[in-house]
């Protein structure tokens, strides 16, 4: 396949200059957005989304972008709505005949915009749902990407290929859906894996990121995306659907040009502050934080992305005042789940005395019983994080409720926070006492049908603080304390197979490769049907490769696409 010679003019009017400045004229639009200049990006766009391919992906990208940092339903709706407009448009663009192997430049550009349509849509599905079942669902969509990619990889590496005018901003796209979809699918549960590579997929997660390092690297139209995709990975997609592996490092390296172009540039703020973070260093992370928010004031609901990531700060600094106020202005200000902030809220507000709480005026009881009515259902799905603050607050709706021992420390195991934590020892020093205090509470109240349950939550934690601490044999009892309880856990089924998962990587830190694995494959194997499954499961597949020694699916040699 090549690009065809002619100097064609199609049938819609455009040509080869026209995608020149089409290309030119969006990555001014992106720069405007980057600088914080929110509705000017978007209104320099919008006049031609209806007759541009790259105007229409653009605007629907950034869109997108709005939704996955805002995690707003109606956002989320808008921005596929959107994308799907985008992909009428790049369709129109594409090669009408099947029968000819040449593209003229135009076309070929709207192949790979086209792709990209699909995938972005796909992402948005997965925002909704972390169990890829309507991921899956929707796989001819997620498929004719897939293929499309492989496709103009395969063009690119030809001889017969030439370059046309704009080739670095098609080599950037074809980069970054090669590269999305490998990291993507390498990073899927075994399950979920082998049903995808059924249907012909594939995904080396090794070759994924240096295909999307290389797409960074490029001053092109889709560098920035792939840096962005670099930067959700290193800092947010290991941590929540991983170990933790991801290379805080390279994180840095990343983000450091464009902290110096766009100094006040907030998705660069945030992502600074996210960094600090994760390095444990929470001062600093919550003063990055707080300036993300302070410098634009037109996309408000980005605000909320930085309330989020401060709560989780001072939940890791046990100032449960602080975090309370976070989760109360997500309360009032977002809609991503009402039912989440609320249990968060009255989380805090259960670590507090009751002479403390009376300045909130509210209780964690009241906050507790409230939280099953406001379940609510994005494109028809439960959140998982909601249905387990469904799941934990019921208890409260009995007549003399037996307390949670320690929510927030509980949901902070959700959302891996003892990963952070684990890097400071004060913190995590601070955690156990924490734990401790809930140990003797619970200690010192009646038995009850909870007991068993609070019980072996409290030794999964104190077992995690323990193995940051290097106390291993300590933190290798609690682990098997819980798994020892099994058969008497009433409730919290979760508990056992994230035993069996912080148990194996306990032994893999030891190089007891063959136990973990073995740990592994039984937390994967025998268990299902239980919170957060999805969620434990792409853990434990992260924790398999790592034991294993594979950066992708263990059959695909890192050169294929």
């Amino acid at each position: 396949m090549k690009m065809s010679e002619e100097e064609e003019t199609p049938s819609n009017g455009c040509s080869r200059s026209d995608l020149s400045l089409a290309l030119e004229d969006c990555m001014a639009a992106l720069d405007l957005f980057l600088r914080n200049e929110f509705e000017e990006a978007q209104s320099r766009l919008r006049s031609r989304t209806k007759d541009s391919m790259y105007h229409a992906l653009t605007y629907a990208t950034i869109l997108e972008m709005q939704a996955m940092m805002t995690f707003d339903p109606q956002h989320i709706l808008t921005a596929g709505n959107t994308m799907k407009d985008a992909q009428a448009i790049c369709q129109r663009y594409r090669k009408k005949s099947s029968f000819s192997k040449n593209f003229t430049e135009e076309e070929i550009h709207a192949e790979v915009c086209y792709a990209e349509c699909l995938l972005q849509r796909a992402a948005l599905t997965f925002l909704q749902d972390e169990n890829m079942i309507s991921f899956i669902k929707g796989g001819i969509k997620v498929r004719n990407s897939y293929q499309t990619y492989k496709e103009l990889h395969t063009i690119l590496q030809s001889p017969g290929y030439s370059q046309g005018d704009n080739h670095c901003h098609f080599e950037g796209g074809v980069k970054l859906g090669v590269g999305a979809f490998n990291l993507m699918i390498s990073m899927l549960p075994t399950r979920t894996l082998k049903l995808l590579e059924f249907v012909g997929f594939t995904g080396n997660k090794e070759f994924g990121l240096q295909q999307l390092l290389e797409g960074s690297a490029e001053s092109t139209f889709r560098s920035f995306l792939c840096n962005m995709l670099l930067l959700c990975y290193h800092t947010f997609m290991s941590f929540i659907l991983g170990t933790g592996e991801g290379d805080v490092e390279d994180a840095e390296k990343l983000l450091q040009p464009y902290l110096e172009k766009y100094p006040t540039g907030s998705i660069f703020l945030f992502f600074a502050g996210r960094i600090e973070e994760i390095k444990g260093n929470l001062d600093a992370a919550i003063k990055r934080f707080e300036e993300c928010c302070e410098v634009q004031q037109q996309w408000k609901q980005f605000h909320h992305m930085c309330y989020w990531e401060l709560m989780w700060c001072f939940t890791y600094k046990r100032h449960w005042k602080m975090a309370y106020f976070y989760a109360d202005l997500l309360s009032k200000e977002n809609t991503w789940s009402k039912a989440t902030y609320a249990y968060m809220k009255a989380a805090y507000l259960s670590m507090l005395t009751p002479d403390d709480c009376l300045t909130f005026g509210e209780t964690a009881l009241t906050l507790f019983r409230q939280v099953p009515g406001l379940k609510q259902k994005i494109a028809g799905k439960s959140l998982p994080t909601e249905k387990f603050a469904i799941r934990k607050a019921r208890r409260y709706l009995a007549e003399n409720p037996i307390a949670l021992p320690a929510p927030p420390l509980e949901m902070m195991y959700i959302w891996n926070g003892y990963t952070v934590i684990g890097k400071h020892k004060d913190l995590t020093e601070g955690m156990l006492k924490t734990l401790g205090e809930a140990q003797a509470k619970l200690d010192s109240t009646p038995r009850s049908e909870f007991t068993v349950d609070d019980q072996c939550l409290l030794s999964l934690l104190k077992g995690l603080c323990l193995k940051h601490l290097g106390r291993q044999e300590e933190a290798e009892q609690y682990f098997t304390l819980v798994l020892c309880n099994e058969s008497q856990i009433k409730y919290d089924h979760y508990l056992v197979p994230n035993a069996l998962l912080e148990h194996g990587l306990l032994c893999l830190e030891q190089g007891r490769n063959a136990e973990a694995i073995s740990l592994l494959e039984t937390a994967m194997q025998n268990y299902k049907h239980y919170s957060m499954e999805s969620r434990t499961h792409f853990r434990i597949q992260a924790a398999l490769q790592k034991a294993k020694g594979v950066g992708e699916n263990g059959i695909h040699s890192p050169s294929s696409p």
